[in-house]
């Protein structure tokens, strides 16, 4: 609201300056050693005011109420009404109201009477058309401004309200998953169900909190990484093995979009644990030049939809959203499944903004 005020007053301004300018040009062009000719100013004065009278009309009623609404042959009749009008009104200024040098304006030598009103018609007809078609081309580009701001506001409200529904696909995701390992804990382990519990309170205050920012800083991001895998490992057994790189700068100030790792580190959770074998989760994370760049690898024991509880690749299927919302043409990532059907790679690679 308070842009578009400054627009109208932007345009309010400049308007105000450009007539400025046309009034006042015949004392621009004067000499100073010509003594000033109060007839032939007063005379422009009139002549420009028709001029902004003509341009006013067509800009503030007769553009947006015919032209812009496709009614062009009554805004063309009018206008030619308008101009025949005010041409008749050009004529009579300088014969009825001005006199100069107490004499009527006598034609050049040689050249007939009817020869100086054809070209003064033609002169004034040119110039009303001309300040008709300045109207309009001064119209249609604040009217095809005005749209493509609309457009932008449009586009912008659509992408904040696109990332804001990602995120709360997350959210539920992330818990809904955590609780389930919670749960599985409780049966065999109550004192290790209260810490993970303890912990999950820490997790859900960077969701509730830090999520809500567009980016935030890579350290307090890893942070948090760091504490779900923690809380993770809490229900694995022996013969799962977990090894973590973290090769962040301490004094780095890139920033990352908020939990859009996690889902690739809940996925190698859910997968890459299996009760009866044993297997590996790994996990690298890393700054290189202007690129954060996240490798996950792990052993693969894929769930069956009745087994699996934790979202059915919502997480997954919300990171390649929002990757295209806020990296579009920043990112690449490369996941599968390797030939012999026992290892999941992912690698999510990130340019910083």
């Amino acid at each position: 609201m308070n842009q578009n005020k400054k627009t109208k007053k932007l345009l309010i301004t400049l308007h105000v300056l450009v007539w400025l300018v046309i009034l006042c040009f015949p004392i621009i062009l004067m000499g100073s050693s010509e003594a000033f000719n109060y007839h032939r100013f007063f005379m422009h004065l009139m002549f420009t005011s028709l001029f902004m009278i003509l341009f006013y009309v067509n800009y503030v009623v007769l553009i947006p109420k015919y032209f812009l609404k496709k009614k062009i042959t009554t805004f063309v009749l009018v206008n030619i009404a308008l101009v025949l009008i005010f041409m008749t009104l050009m004529n009579l200024i300088p014969q009825y109201f001005f006199v100069f040098d107490n004499k009527p304006p006598r034609p050049p030598h040689g050249e007939s009477p009817w020869m100086r009103n054809l070209f003064m018609i033609s002169r004034d007809f040119l110039i009303l058309v001309m300040v008709i078609v300045i109207s309009i081309a001064i119209k249609m580009i604040e009217n095809w401004s005005g749209m493509e701001k609309a457009k932008s506001e449009a586009e912008k409200n659509q992408y904040e309200a696109e990332l804001l529904n990602l995120r709360n696909q997350i959210n539920p995701h992330f818990l809904l998953n955590t609780l389930n390992n919670i749960y599985a804990l409780i049966a065999f382990d109550a004192e290790k169900a209260q810490q993970a519990v303890q912990d999950l309170s820490k997790l859900l205050r960077h969701i509730l909190y830090d999520n809500k920012e567009k980016f935030v800083s890579i350290h307090k991001e890893i942070d948090f990484i760091k504490q779900y895998i923690e809380l993770m490992k809490i229900r694995l057994s022996d013969n799962i093995k977990v090894e973590t790189h973290f090769n962040i700068p301490e004094n780095s100030t890139a920033k990352i979009a908020p939990l859009i790792f996690i889902s690739l580190i809940e996925n190698a959770f859910k997968h890459g644990v299996s009760a009866n074998h044993p297997g590996y989760i790994y996990i690298n994370i890393y700054e290189e030049k202007n690129k954060i760049i996240c490798n996950v690898k792990n052993s693969y024991f894929p769930k069956s939809i009745e087994s699996d509880k934790s979202g059915s690749g919502i997480g997954l299927n919300s990171i390649n959203q929002r990757l295209n919302l806020l990296y579009p043409e920043k990112y690449q990532w490369n996941m599968g499944i390797s030939d012999d059907g026992k290892d999941y790679y992912s690698e999510l690679i990130i340019e910083i903004l």
